[in-house]
């Protein structure tokens, strides 16, 4: 399954023809498959320093690896029992997403758990395949053992849900795939449950500060592993193998889908520069990486700390569109789809907005076309309206497509310079809804300034966050100085503070402080 597939037409990344020659030639020598892995580094390396793009090369690189196990697969003997067993690849080889030392992860398919013979051969053919250097992930399973393991373990029902065939018997391999749309196994809610679950305590994890300076790739907040989740949930209920298809069932949009390629590819790209580098598995971009990282992926800087810094800002606003467009779908999908037939309680607000089931929506759609300054009310009625749990995806989904009516108009507008200074002013909420405003690029649309410090780094190790967050903190920090609560953690600056004549100048301060 591709995740998402590729926003252009699929061309060829490397020219395999004399590769997969010396393939069909090889005996079943552990040391001369370890040649042909080289070779195929070696060649991908190539692809890579020519600039070939990096969706094709992960793709050609599982293609290549298929080509090979089918190849060994073969010389045991499997090919013997056609009707018997078959192997498919699972996890980042299932997706086709194979960079230079990633893990491959394999299903081996049994009719009979009693057939002694072809589970000692799969033994030795395992054994094998570590010989050749290979960093095998391997199980081996009946069709029962899928259906009794994957309904007990979401990660097992993840993995064959995503699974592709390699080589061996299709019938065995499609009655496999048919256990796994049985109503009883993982049905949409519950797997959409564990699955958003697992999101969360992940996020959690990997919040803190040492993964913000050297973040992983996969796990971190809108890293790879949000993209997979999306595409895992989805997959299972409208039954998908790639995110464009969701386009065709209006659950993502073009510009969505191109966005998400865009982040995707980039991430990719910086794992494969990891994986080159440090020649093993990696996906956390360690400080004393991030210099070679940055000449392999191209930053031409003079100064090499700014090159670092840019590819760290693309790396920040990569992750960032990741995390808020996924964010989205996936708070859609739980309205839209989970629970588009539960009963709707609506609290009217005014005539352009209300409250569905504690959520903030839009009472039509050409709101913001009709009254451009809502971009901005619509944060203030959040602070007024202590009820409100949040904003509805699909209203995200219209600010978000509704920024570009941010223009020179808009900001000299009278109503909108109220509303944006009545936001400062408000007793609550000023840092959430700042943040909210910063994620749907509100913010940056409104401070065109703004847009610069958005995902901007500082290459050393005290600067934990990126400027727009540093920012945002800030203000946050000057925020509790009006809360006499908090008065004990600085009372000399909240003394201060309740002295000032118009506390909005200091938010303003601290807004635009890191803006030259």
């Amino acid at each position: 399954m591709n995740l998402p597939d590729t926003c252009r037409a699929p061309q060829p990344a490397i020219d395999l023809t004399s590769w997969l020659e010396h393939l069909a030639k090889l005996e079943k020598q552990p040391a001369d498959y370890r040649q042909l892995l080289q070779e195929l580094k070696a060649l991908t390396y190539d692809g890579f320093d020519q600039g070939l793009y990096i969706d094709d090369l992960i793709k050609d690189t599982s293609l290549a690896m298929d080509a090979l196990l089918t190849h060994s697969w073969n010389q045991f003997g499997f090919g013997d029992h056609p009707d018997d067993i078959a192997l498919a690849a699972v996890g980042g080889y299932g997706r086709q997403e194979l960079h230079p030392s990633s893990d491959i992860d394999i299903l081996i398919l049994l009719r009979r758990a009693d057939d002694a013979a072809i589970r000692e051969q799969v033994s030795i053919y395992i054994t094998f395949l570590w010989d050749t250097g290979l960093d095998i992930g391997q199980s081996v399973r009946t069709i029962e053992q899928c259906y009794e393991e994957g309904k007990n373990d979401v990660t097992v029902a993840t993995n064959l849900f995503e699974s592709r065939l390699i080589t061996g018997s299709t019938d065995l391999y499609q009655q496999m795939q048919a256990v796994l749309v049985e109503p009883d196994f993982w049905p949409s809610t519950d797997f959409f449950t564990e699955k958003v679950a697992e999101l969360k305590a992940r996020h959690h994890r990997f919040a803190d500060s040492s993964y913000r300076l050297e973040p992983n790739l996969k796990e971190n907040p809108g890293g790879l592993r949000d993209l997979h989740t999306l595409a895992w949930i989805t997959k299972r209920h409208f039954g998908v193998n790639t995110l464009r298809e969701l386009i065709g069932h209006e659950f993502i949009n073009q510009d969505e889908y191109n966005t998400l390629c865009g982040a995707r590819d980039f991430l990719w790209m910086v794992r494969f520069g990891l994986h080159r580098i440090s020649g093993r598995k990696d996906d956390r971009v360690l400080l004393d990486l991030q210099k070679p990282l940055s000449r392999l992926l191209g930053y031409d800087n003079e100064n090499e700390i700014r090159a670092v810094e840019e590819m760290m800002q693309h790396y920040y606003r990569a992750v960032t569109n990741i995390a808020r467009i996924s964010e989205m779908l996936l708070q859609h999908f739980e309205e839209e789809i989970l629970l588009s037939r539960a009963p709707a309680v609506i609290f009217p607000i005014n005539e352009r907005f209300q409250l569905r089931n504690g959520y903030l929506e839009v009472t039509r759609d050409k709101v913001f076309i009709d009254y451009p300054p809502a971009l901005l009310e619509i944060f203030l009625l959040l602070q007024r309206h202590k009820e409100a749990r949040g904003i509805r995806a699909a209203t995200i989904r219209l600010i978000r497509n509704s920024v570009k009516l941010i223009d020179e108009e808009f900001r000299n507008d009278p109503r909108c310079h109220e509303l944006f200074l009545e936001l400062l002013r408000r007793p609550r909420g000023i840092y959430h809804d700042f943040r909210r405003m910063n994620a749907y690029g509100i913010l940056e649309a409104y401070i065109p300034a703004f847009k610069q410090i958005v995902g901007r780094m500082q290459f050393d190790m005290f600067h934990i966050y990126t400027v727009d967050e540093h920012t945002l903190m800030v203000l946050r920090y000057v925020r509790r100085l009006s809360d006499t609560k908090r008065a004990n953690e600085a009372p000399e600056a909240t003394e201060l503070f309740s002295k000032l004549r118009n506390p909005k100048l200091l938010y303003l301060a601290a807004l635009f402080h890191d803006l030259g």
